[in-house]
């Protein structure tokens, strides 16, 4: 009985701050995504009286709109497109470097995970505008690739407020996110598994696909997970350095409650977008866990 005492008494501190951080704000969302837009902005009022009578002012207007908006879904999908791009450049520089490092000695291994970590160290928006620079117009990157293009016979191109800098900006802030779950998993590899593969005839490439890679399923996910579901929310890159051609599902959330004000439609737009990355998670999730090298890894 005490035991039970003690757990209920360290699990108290994080259940509330889960219930006051998350559980209550997504429910004063969803509760507002049913309310009417006020006239300067927020929400209108919930009871009114007109003529001695009391009206509740609930709608599901917001939902209808957000779903027959074709502008809405047109950023959803620019959104779920720059996600998995970024998730799939950062799982295939990734896996390598996090490879590298699990396999590197004692000394090298710290120096490696080290500038891993490194960019954390700065600020973000640091980071973001250090790329604004190196993409800029007057930068030497930007020089040799128009000078590229101009022998090859094409035009000029702005690499600077484009979908391209979106892309190359999610990709650099959320790599570390993809190396560190992965570094996690590969250093715990039994490297007997491989020796035996290969004893028993198979190639490094058969060695890594029947072994490293099915072992190494748990961090993929992981770090796939870190990396997606940050930048489908992503609105501080794409304002920075992308253009009206490159805005995200964010961005539509941030404008609807800072500049536009119409709450509920910013609390639909965020319940749709909640919901989508839930529903892709559990696909992802529940196909996974049908494949065998997950399951083995498990154990």
């Amino acid at each position: 009985m005490l035991r039970l005492n003690e757990k209920r008494a360290l699990s108290f501190i994080p259940s509330l701050y889960l219930v006051c951080l998350f559980l209550i704000p997504t429910l004063i969302m969803i509760f507002i995504a049913f309310r009417e837009p006020g006239d300067y902005g927020g929400v209108a009022p919930l009871i009114t009286h007109i003529n001695n009578s009391t009206q509740l002012n609930l709608t599901l207007d917001s939902f209808k709109f957000a779903s027959t908006s074709s502008f809405i879904w047109q950023l959803f999908l620019r959104s779920m497109a720059f996600s998995i791009i970024t998730t799939i450049f950062c799982l295939v520089l990734g896996y390598p470097l996090a490879m590298m490092i699990a396999k590197s000695g004692k000394k090298y291994r710290d120096i490696l995970l080290l500038m891993v970590i490194i960019p954390f160290w700065s600020s973000f928006l640091v980071r973001v505008y250090a790329w604004m620079i190196i993409l800029g117009p007057d930068s030497g990157v930007n020089y040799l690739i128009n000078k590229i293009m101009g022998v090859l016979g094409f035009s000029s191109v702005n690499l600077l407020y484009s979908s391209f800098a979106v892309v190359i900006c999610l990709i650099y802030i959320n790599l570390p996110f993809m190396v560190l779950p992965l570094y996690a998993n590969l250093q715990k590899h039994d490297d007997t598994l491989i020796e035996a593969s290969r004893d028993l005839g198979a190639t490094r490439l058969q060695s890594f696909l029947k072994v490293t890679l099915p072992l190494s399923l748990p961090g993929v996910l992981a770090g796939s997970a870190l990396v997606f579901i940050p930048s489908i929310g992503m609105f501080v890159v794409p304002e920075l350095v992308g253009n009206n051609c490159s805005l995200m599902i964010g961005n539509l959330i941030k404008q609807q409650f800072l500049q536009t004000e119409n709450w509920p439609l910013g609390s639909v737009t965020s319940i749709i977008m909640t919901l989508a990355v839930l529903g892709i998670s559990l696909f992802v999730g529940v196909f996974a866990s049908r494949l065998k090298g997950l399951k083995y890894a498990n154990k």
